[in-house]
């Protein structure tokens, strides 16, 4: 398994967490909205070993309406999660023709949920989404599988970053407000997520391709 990050200590020690537990993970520093470089290191791992799945996971979010919405922010938000979700499918899809492949690509609820205060997020999960279903489309022919997940609110870093930033001593009440605010009444574990890939990048899923897979605790058809 090799892990692209722009963060080289995070990546590598994700890696040696995974190499702990018995696998194989080697990390790779790269910036997934820079083509040239994308492209580089990915000829250089498929040199190495043939390139059979790709995820997908690189993003940023944002917090915002349209209005309050920089330029900026909405470049920011567009060259992470939509140019370097381009960039990296861009990168493998002809080493992928010859062999057949798998590319899984993190979405969100919010591609096709109308969340509050996630104009630039929705755009970006939005086209994720399109960009999956394009793709299944067009490298059908070529036994290339492209799937998303769409998860709704998963427990991470950026929920207690941004619990932190923004009620400062209210911490534990918002947590269990935004959980509870999901139909099972819990966030999603990221362990979850990884499971629900593991299955769409096995070939117990070999039959499934331009499908969008939410993962939200029942919030599109038990919400409200």
């Amino acid at each position: 398994m090799w892990l692209v990050d722009i963060d080289e200590e995070r990546a590598k020690s994700t890696a040696r967490e995974i190499v702990n537990y018995g696998g194989r993970a080697a990390a790779h520093v790269c910036d997934v909205t820079q083509q040239r470089s994308v492209r580089d290191l990915f000829r250089r791992l498929a040199s190495e070993n043939p390139l059979h799945i790709l995820v997908n996971s690189a993003g940023v979010s944002h917090i915002g309406k349209l209005e309050s919405t920089s330029e900026a922010e909405f470049d920011r938000i567009f060259q992470v999660n939509v140019k370097g979700t381009y960039n990296c499918m861009h990168a493998v899809i002809d080493a992928m023709k010859t062999s057949g492949g798998v590319i899984l690509n993190m979405a969100s609820i919010a591609a096709t949920a109308g969340l509050a205060d996630r104009f630039a997020y929705s755009m970006s999960k939005g086209a994720v989404l399109s960009m999956t279903l394009s793709v299944a489309r067009d490298y059908l022919a070529h036994k290339i599988r492209c799937n998303c997940i769409s998860p709704a609110r998963v427990h991470t870093a950026f929920v207690d970053g941004y619990l932190k930033r923004n009620y400062p001593g209210r911490e534990q009440e918002m947590f269990r407000t935004l959980s509870q605010s999901q139909p099972i009444g819990r966030m999603g574990k990221p362990e979850e997520v990884a499971a629900l890939a593991l299955f769409l990048c096995s070939d117990e899923a070999a039959f499934i391709t331009g499908t969008d897979y939410p993962i939200d605790g029942g919030f599109f058809n038990l919400h409200g």
